[in-house]
C-alpha cells in the first residue's frame, strides 16, 4: 500500500514538472543558450584562486591602487644623492727652494803698463801704477814706481798723496781723468797713462 502510494506522488510530480517547462518555452531556450558562467578570482590574473591569499595583520583592506606586480618608481627630475661640492686638486709638490746668497763682489789687483816720466828733454824716472778693482768699482790705488832723487822726490810725495789710497782722485773720479799735479806734470801724465793702462786691463 505504501509503494503504491509513493509512486502515485511520484508520478504526480513528474507529470507538474513537465507541464512547467512545456509552459514556458522561450525561458529554456534562453537558458540553453546563456554561456556557463566562469567563476571571478578575486586575487587577479596569473595567481591561483585555491591558494588562499595571506591575512593583513593590520585588518585593513588593501586599496585598489596596490597590486602585487606595482613598481615603485622614483619621481622624474629628483635625485636623492647630490655630488659633493669640494673639489679634490692634487698639487704637484714643489721643489724645495734654494735661497742663495748675494755674491760677493771678488777683489783683484791689476797692474797697468809704466811710463817714464818726461818733459821730451829730461826723464825724470819710471811711474807704474797698481789699483785694487772690487766688482766694477776701483777701491784703491797705488804706485808701485815713482821717480826719486832730489827734487823728484818732492814731486812724487805730490802726486802719491793725490792720487793713491782709497780716497785719493783715483778713487773719487773712478778714472784716469786726473788733476795735473803743479809742478809735477812730467810724473803726472805718467801716472795718468799707467792708470788708464790698469784700468783697460779690469774693466
Amino acid at each position: 500500500m505504501r509503494r503504491a502510494l509513493l509512486a502515485i506522488t511520484g508520478l504526480a510530480a513528474s507529470t507538474t514538472a513537465l507541464v512547467v517547462l512545456k509552459g514556458s518555452p522561450g525561458t529554456t531556450q534562453v537558458a540553453q543558450n546563456l554561456p556557463t558562467a566562469q567563476p571571478v578570482n578575486p586575487s587577479g590574473p596569473g595567481v591561483d584562486p585555491s591558494v588562499a591569499p595571506a591575512a593583513d595583520p593590520s585588518g585593513a583592506a588593501p586599496k585598489p591602487s596596490e597590486t602585487a606586480d606595482a613598481s615603485v618608481s622614483p619621481k622624474p627630475g629628483k635625485t636623492t644623492a647630490r655630488p659633493s661640492g669640494t673639489k679634490t686638486t692634487a698639487k704637484a709638490p714643489t721643489a724645495p727652494k734654494t735661497t742663495k746668497a748675494p755674491q760677493q763682489p771678488t777683489t783683484r789687483r791689476v797692474t797697468g803698463t809704466g811710463f817714464d816720466a818726461t818733459d821730451g828733454r829730461e826723464i825724470y824716472g819710471f811711474v807704474q801704477v797698481q789699483i785694487v778693482v772690487s766688482g766694477n768699482k776701483i777701491i784703491d790705488a797705488t804706485t808701485l814706481s815713482l821717480p826719486s832723487g832730489g827734487e823728484s822726490d818732492i814731486h812724487s810725495g805730490d802726486v802719491r798723496n793725490k792720487y793713491n789710497g782709497t780716497g785719493g782722485e783715483v778713487v773719487q773720479k773712478q778714472s784716469a781723468n786726473l788733476n795735473t799735479v803743479s809742478e809735477a806734470t812730467a810724473t803726472s801724465n805718467a801716472y795718468k797713462s799707467s792708470l788708464r793702462s790698469a784700468i783697460e786691463q779690469a774693466f
